[in-house]
């Protein structure tokens, strides 16, 4: 169990990493009861230093953080808390606290985290823009969804040609061409990205609470 070194406060600093996606959600602190309490209800606790009292992320808002899982620093002088959100995790309304840019623009808070997030918006981009560039992405958007089922399974042709017998090169190349024309298609029906891996995310759940039942 973690042993994490207390400022002369009493308070260790503890930033909050969206589980799935690998975004940073916010920073708060934590004292030795938040922490306990973190663990032993699997929601995240904090320590209000300004109100000098114990903090339930998401008390009054419903936004709670469910902890999947707490990790320490080389120095455990840091604590870092992978979670799932209910909702938004900066006061303000916004995804996550980190907003500002230094160029001066905002956004949500999280962005395009994955190179997948960020593919799903540059196609969502070129379905959506009439005065986008002639592009083989664009050809296929406007051709339709027929045309890029025939492409995902000429793609999967060749997957599976690799995976049987081709380098591990091939397999990888194959791979990533398989996923960019399935991804075409699900931007061409209208599904973002985020849909796919909240589904998977839902699936390790399953699986996971399926395993540790089996246990029993």
């Amino acid at each position: 169990m973690l042993s994490p070194k207390f400022d002369e406060a009493g308070l260790v600093p503890c930033i909050v990493q969206d589980a799935d996606r690998g975004a940073v959600l916010m920073m708060a602190w934590m004292n030795a009861e938040a922490l306990q309490l973190t663990r032993d209800t699997a929601i995240v606790h904090f320590w209000s230093r300004s109100r000098k009292q114990l903090w339930k992320k998401g008390e009054t808002s419903g936004n709670t953080l469910a902890l999947v899982e707490l990790r320490g620093d080389c120095d455990h002088d840091c604590l870092v808390a992978r979670v799932r959100a209910a909702g938004p995790a900066c006061h303000t309304g916004a995804s996550a606290c980190f907003f500002d840019h230094d160029d001066g623009t905002t956004d949500d808070g999280i962005g395009a985290v994955t190179v997948l997030e960020r593919l799903d918006a540059t196609l969502i981009a070129r379905r959506d823009s009439a005065t986008a560039e002639k592009s083989y992405t664009k050809s296929l958007l406007a051709a339709g969804v027929p045309k890029i089922v025939s492409k995902i399974t000429e793609e999967a042709g060749e997957l599976n040609a690799e995976l049987l017998a081709g380098p591990d090169d091939k397999v990888i190349y194959e791979a990533a061409d398989l996923l960019f024309h399935m991804m075409v298609g699900l931007t061409a029906r209208g599904i973002p990205f985020t849909k796919i891996q909240a589904e998977l995310a839902r699936r390790e759940g399953v699986s996971g609470h399926t395993e540790k039942a089996s246990r029993k």
